[in-house]
Parts: C-alpha cells; structure tokens; sequence
C-alpha cells in the first residue's frame, strides 16, 4: 500500500540511546513551513534562515515536557548593524511561529553571500526556555559560526555544558519548501563526587553518538519517502537498543487575536491609548507573525 507523503511530515520525534546516555529529537516541516513563510514575500536567502530557524526551535522545544500548557521556546537573534536585525521564532506544545526583520536593500546588495556573518554582523542569540509555572531560563551567545545550527550548539556547550550535536537541512521543491533536522544531546550524569558527564566533550559514548549522527545527510533528512523513524533506523539500528517517543504534531501556531491585544492594550492608561487611536477611533495593532492588522475599538 503506497504511504502518503504527509504522513511522514510536520512532525517531532523523540527517541533516547540509553546504553549510550543520549537523547535526540527529530523533526521535517513541510505544510507548516509554507503556512509560516507565505505571511511575507521573504527572498531567498531570508527564506533558508527562516526554515533553519523554525527547524532549530522546534527540535530545542521538543526538549520541554509536554504536560506543561505554558511550556515554550523562544529563539531570537538580533543585532544593531547586520542586514538581519530580528529573528524570533518560538515553540510551545507543537505549535510554531516565526518572523525576520531585515533590509531589502541591504540584502540585495550581498548577492549570493548568505552566509551566518554578512547576514547579521555582530549579533547574538538568545535562547529561552519557560518551563511552565512562571519558572524561566535564558543562554546568549555570539551569532558565530557558518549557521544557526552552530549557534546553537554553542549555546548548549556554553550555557548548560550539554554536549550537542545539530543537523538542518532545507530545499525548495515544487510543491513548496520542506525542512528537517537531528538534535542530539549526551544526558547529564550529575554523580556527587565525580566528574560530571556531561561537561566530557571526548567520552567515548559521545564521540561513538557524534559520529553516527554526523553521517546523515541532508537528502535522507528531507526524504518525504522516508519516516522519521526510518531516518533514526538508518543511523542507530547496531545499537544495543532505541526508545522511540511518541512523535508530535505539528502546526503554525500564531497566537494573535482580537481578545489577546485587547487584553494588552486595556492595561495602558485611558491618556495612551488615546494616543494610539487613529482617525476611526479604533487602535490598529500589526502582528509580525502572521502579517494581520486588528482594528480594537477600545
């Protein structure tokens, strides 16, 4: 019986090496992606940041607990003198969303050079997680290397001494564009008295893990022929055993409406909201997201 290709995207999946203390998500964005890119007529090489982007926030918010409603990632990069002066993307329960500020002119002017550096400069990123219950931690480092991809990996050997290993990949096809990535991650250890794990960069089940997950290539990530649990197969099938997670859904999950900015803008003072008003009366509120515009009469 022939599988539908949709079958096999927009989805995350979670799975765990134990005999080798690893963890991993998995995800391919397919339908999601063109719901999120199509809010803006983004060029080319915004549009290869963005999927990257939303690929990254996606496998890092797989890492929350999902019993928690208000867990959720947030991504942003930004800097004062690059051709990107804002990403933001964020994750919470399977749904994403992302946006980029950029200059058109600016960016036309780099022709094909796309790469990390020439599109932000002297930027950093910040990564956030909110755990739910109001509890929250943030990491931010340089926007260094050739991708986010390696931002991220930083952030994890810098800011929780995770030893982490990305891998994203894109492409254009005629249906659209689909995007996918591997995060793994060696698991802490944490033993009173002894060396953390996790902060041992050449363990031999890290480099064993590494390696392996370094082997994938971008054409078996995006494969729409192939299921997640296909692509994991492939990798880690000598293993002494896989556990695969249940894997998520996932959906553009732009959290704008009428209720929401209404609920934002009654806290101003009477005086400011005045201000806002145009010449119908209403406030117009703009979300970057999703590219709408909200008339409030309040």
């Amino acid at each position: 019986m022939e599988t539908s290709h949709d079958t096999f995207a927009d989805k995350l999946l979670g799975f765990t090496l134990p005999s080798r203390n690893a963890r991993a998500r998995i995800v391919r964005l397919d339908r999601v992606l063109d719901e999120i890119l199509s809010a803006h007529d983004y060029p080319p090489p915004i549009t290869h940041l963005l999927s990257e982007a939303l690929v990254l926030a996606a496998l890092m918010g797989g890492l929350l607990k999902a019993d928690s409603d208000d867990a959720q990632l947030t991504m942003q990069a930004q800097t004062r003198d690059g051709v990107v002066s804002l990403l933001v993307c964020d994750y919470r329960g399977g749904s994403l969303r992302g946006y980029v500020d950029f200059d058109a002119d600016r960016l036309a002017d780099l022709g094909a050079n796309s790469e990390l550096s020439a599109l932000f400069g002297q930027g950093y990123l910040a990564i956030t997680f909110e755990t739910g219950g109001g509890r929250r931690y943030q990491g931010i480092v340089p926007l260094e290397g050739d991708s986010l991809s390696e931002a991220c990996q930083m952030y994890f050997s810098q800011s929780e001494q995770v030893p982490t290993l990305i891998r994203a990949a894109s492409r254009s096809n005629s249906s659209g564009r689909i995007a996918a990535g591997l995060l793994i991650q060696h698991l802490a250890d944490g033993e009173v008295g002894r060396e953390r794990l996790h902060v041992r960069m050449d363990h031999p089940d890290w480099e064993h893990v590494s390696i392996m997950t370094a082997s994938v290539t971008h054409e078996e990530l995006l494969d729409q022929n192939l299921s997640l649990e296909d692509v994991v197969w492939r990798l880690f099938h000598e293993e002494d055993g896989v556990r695969i997670q249940p894997g998520q859904s996932l959906a553009r999950g732009c959290r704008c409406s009428p209720a929401h900015y209404t609920s934002v803008i009654s806290r101003f003072p009477e005086d400011e909201r005045d201000a806002m008003r145009g010449e119908n009366g209403k406030i117009a509120v703009d979300c970057a997201f999703c590219a709408r515009t909200f008339e409030l009469a309040i």
